[in-house]
């Protein structure tokens, strides 16, 4: 269950974060305990070719997440931005996420500007 979340990260925001990107909102949100996806978790781990200290720098970081698993109303929210929107299968679901949840999204990716009705901040980097 979601409790005491502020927002919600996209999983661009983790790479920055575990990349320790100089982008002041990179260490800002280093500072929180954000939720995320279970895609992100996914995406994280799925990267091709992953090594065994990745794997570990991937698992130090989940530690301070909260991971939202999928369920019947995120499954709603998403096929209806993916009927709205020409967006990716794994954005609807990060973006109907944060909305099932009325959580921020906070995101580098500007394809999310596309979708109007989920509170939505895009960084620049």
């Amino acid at each position: 269950m979601v409790q005491n979340i502020d927002f919600f990260v996209d999983t661009n925001i983790l790479i920055y974060v575990m990349e320790r990107h100089p982008h002041p909102i990179v260490s800002w949100i280093s500072n929180f305990s954000p939720a995320i996806s279970v895609i992100s978790e996914i995406e994280l781990f799925g990267k091709k070719n992953i090594t065994q200290p990745e794997i570990i720098a991937v698992q130090n970081l989940l530690k301070d997440c909260e991971v939202i698993d999928l369920n019947d109303t995120i499954k709603k929210i998403a096929i209806s931005i993916k009927q709205k929107h020409s967006i990716e299968l794994s954005d609807a679901i990060i973006a109907a996420t944060a909305k099932a949840f009325d959580l921020q999204l906070v995101t580098a990716d500007k394809n999310f500007k596309k979708i109007e009705d989920v509170d939505i901040v895009i960084l620049n980097f």
